[in-house]
């Protein structure tokens, strides 16, 4: 039996198709297992951006109104939404009544936006919760002032997504729209990735 070029085309075809397929579905199973939510960066989320070697979460100690300290470790378990922001930041302010309603939304069991904020004195911090009825984020302070170079960020805001053990998924760096359709659908995804 003689192999006519056709043949030999056609066979060449095929095994080029398969090894395709099988680079398809390992690449596929590849992202699935790095947990990437790179997909949901775009429209309102389109700034969202995963970092190849992200900084680990901060392990400091940051102040409540009260004296009280607070950790992102008290997290652990959850999903959260680490937010970087200071009542002298115009965007951070804009900003913040939306993860009020985020956090209002999906807070719970599962998931909690996380605010930390960089005015010298928590008095600002205070008056603008109470003023614009943020009612459902805690109002922790970085007395230290130096959270935002552990997270490697540029400027405020910072929001920051980390999974269940306080590793970073990825980040905002820069203000977003929290209400919109394209933050939900990357904050549930985050949540639901377990």
């Amino acid at each position: 039996m003689q192999i006519t070029p056709i043949k030999a085309g056609i066979a060449t075809m095929l095994v080029i198709g398969l090894i395709w397929l099988v680079y398809v579905f390992i690449s596929g199973t590849g992202k699935s297992e790095t947990g990437t939510l790179d997909s949901y960066a775009r429209g309102e989320m389109g700034a969202f951006v995963t970092l190849a070697d992200a900084p680990a979460q901060p392990a400091m100690a940051y102040a409540d109104p009260d004296g009280g300290e607070h950790h992102l470790s008290d997290y652990r378990g959850k999903v959260i939404l680490l937010n970087l922001w200071a009542t002298w930041c115009g965007p951070c302010v804009e900003e913040m009544p939306a993860l009020n309603r985020l956090q209002q939304q999906f807070g719970g069991e599962d998931f909690d936006v996380v605010t930390i904020s960089f005015d010298r004195e928590f008095a600002p911090v205070t008056e603008f919760f109470e003023r614009e009825q943020i009612d459902s984020l805690p109002a922790l302070r970085d007395d230290s002032f130096t959270s935002h170079n552990l997270v490697g960020a540029l400027g405020l805001p910072m929001s920051i997504l980390y999974d269940r053990h306080g590793r970073e998924i990825g980040r905002m760096p820069a203000p977003a729209d929290w209400d919109s359709e394209d933050a939900h659908r990357l904050v549930q995804a985050a949540i639901n990735r377990g």
